[in-house]
């Protein structure tokens, strides 16, 4: 297995230090960077000066298009090209990219929607169209790392798999019949745990700072329920490398450090988890929009636009980018302080992963551990309740460990507690209650109470946090606003499939437009989307 953290090649290291040193971008630190070596390397820290001039020029309208680009010719050759080209009269930079790169291929191309079709059909002739075959393993193809099986993908301009998505789309496979993909998506996922020493946020070398939310759990339990227990023995030990990845970091965190990387040791000495990022740069596919609002904020520093990158790339890892979650003032993103929080969703998340440690260790015979797991399952729920119940306001929220203070935002983050069967009835018919108040809308739940123009905000709804709020609220037998829920979205999914033949991203559920907000258009596919409303179709 490479382990990314510490073993790095003297040679390739020297490679890529002259490779960032020549970009004049900032260096970050060697124990920070991801990569073992230059075959792992990002297109920001391949092409260094070249994929900064690409992005800030805007050669193309996304950002995310040059940083999936495959180069035709190695690196160097390219830069060397550059390097002469660009002295040039008349040079042109746009044409010399497409000289010496190759542009990504829309997903979803060549796919027309039927009319008549129902939404099901729709959803059904859709897996096919956002399924990638699997790739030879070996070098990465341009930024794609290639994965053992075939995989789906969300659609639109993500032609690669996203962790938590994943597990969502999984969910619409399951009403499918189709449990061999949820396999190969499975093993993929244990692939690249044994291959990197964690789920990356998706298969791009650019992706390997960070993470995302740990769903790997749950599609274990969810492949089980289709093949039998023994799954939970069979990815036994990439779950306890996952958890070990979350949790690196035991013995570096103290009373004056109290965080490492996405570890947190609270004042009674509980740990818990944040997001975070192990890079401090701007994200290669987001670069223009990182920079941009670095040189807005103006401060001039490197040190302070470090921190703001580690921020922004730490909201990428929650899956909330961007969010009023984040946000020191509760509205502008350039107040975002993400690794600051314990999150609510993803300790729930933890939570669940050491409860499904426990019980596959219960299985392979070995009690010691199946118990010691179980007690750091019920220490870090007495933690969350502590931590992140807030009893005058009847609801949960992430807190804010280095003010000490829970955050002042209302977010559907508080229903994981519920999902995971975490919060007490009387704390979940609370947070019901508020919900039905004031998240409830005409299309489904709003993310959050507030309007920031951030698409992790009002007035968008998502699939995703959809499906944990039902699933949450019948979990204490509340059916009866889970039902009203559901019926707000599923009827708002149809009602947008019935106007323009398509299943997106995200929807606006409260004037029941189309979805704003974020750093890019609301796209069309969509895995996550055609995840949950089939499985909801399909329930009984």
């Amino acid at each position: 297995m490479i382990q990314v953290k510490n073993r790095f090649l003297l040679t390739p290291l020297l490679v890529l230090c002259f490779l960032v040193a020549r970009a004049q971008l900032p260096v970050t630190p060697v124990a920070t960077v991801a990569t073992p070596n230059e075959k792992w390397a990002g297109p920001d820290i391949l092409f260094g000066k070249l994929f900064a001039d690409v992005q800030l020029t805007s050669v193309f309208p996304d950002s995310k298009t040059f940083a999936d680009c495959t180069p035709k010719f190695p690196a160097a050759v390219i830069l060397t090209k550059y390097d002469k080209a660009r002295l040039q009269e008349g040079f042109n930079l746009k044409s010399f990219v497409l000289d010496n790169f190759i542009l990504p291929i829309k997903p979803a191309s060549g796919y027309t929607s039927k009319a008549s079709q129902t939404a099901q059909q729709h959803i059904m002739d859709l897996w096919p169209v956002l399924t990638r075959p699997a790739q030879k393993a070996g070098n990465p193809i341009g930024s794609l790392i290639p994965l053992p099986n075939p995989y789906v993908v969300p659609g639109g301009r993500f032609g690669e798999i996203y962790y938590w998505d994943s597990y969502f789309t999984m969910l619409g496979l399951q009403a499918s019949g189709q449990g061999s993909k949820i396999r190969n998506m499975v093993t993929n996922f244990a692939y690249l745990i044994k291959t990197l020493g964690f789920i990356p946020n998706g298969n791009r070398t650019y992706f390997l700072g960070r993470s995302q939310p740990p769903f790997f759990s749950l599609m274990v339990n969810l492949l089980r329920e289709i093949e039998g227990r023994q799954t939970l023995l069979t990815y036994l030990p990439q779950l306890q490398q996952e958890y070990d990845f979350w949790m690196d970091g035991k013995t570096k965190v103290t009373t004056q450090n109290p965080a490492y990387r996405r570890l947190v040791r609270l004042p009674d000495g509980v740990l818990l988890n944040r997001y975070y990022d192990d890079r401090d740069t701007p994200r290669p596919e987001s670069y223009k929009e990182d920079v941009g609002l670095a040189r807005q904020m103006g401060s001039g520093k490197p040190d302070t636009d470090k921190i703001l990158y580690r921020h922004l790339r730490a909201g990428a890892e929650s899956g909330w980018d961007y969010s009023s979650r984040w946000f020191r003032d509760g509205k502008t993103l350039r107040t975002i302080h993400t690794t600051d929080f314990i999150p609510v969703d993803l300790n729930a998340l933890l939570v669940n992963l050491e409860q499904t440690l426990s019980e596959g260790y219960h299985l392979k015979g070995d009690p010691k551990q199946a118990q010691r797991y179980l007690q750091l399952a019920r220490q870090r729920r007495s933690a969350l309740l502590k931590y992140c119940w807030d009893g005058k306001r009847q609801f949960f929220f992430d807190y804010d460990f280095v003010a000490k203070k829970q955050s002042a935002v209302y977010s559907l983050a508080a229903v994981y507690p519920l999902f995971f069967t975490i919060a007490t009835a009387s704390q979940a018919q609370a947070v019901a209650r508020v919900i039905q108040r004031d998240f409830l809308k005409p299309g489904g739940l709003t993310t959050t109470l507030v309007r920031t123009g951030e698409q992790w905000d009002a007035p968008n709804g998502w699939a995703p946090l959809q499906w944990m709020s039902i699933r949450g609220l019948r979990n204490y037998k509340l059916t009866k606003l889970a039902d009203q829920i559901k019926t707000a979205w599923v009827t708002e999914n149809l009602r947008v499939y019935k106007s323009s033949g398509k299943m997106v991203e995200k929807y606006d559920v409260i004037s029941t437009t189309a979805a704003k907000g974020g750093e890019y258009p609301t796209q069309d596919g969509f895995g996550w989307t055609n995840g949950v409303l089939l499985r909801l179709l399909k329930e009984k």
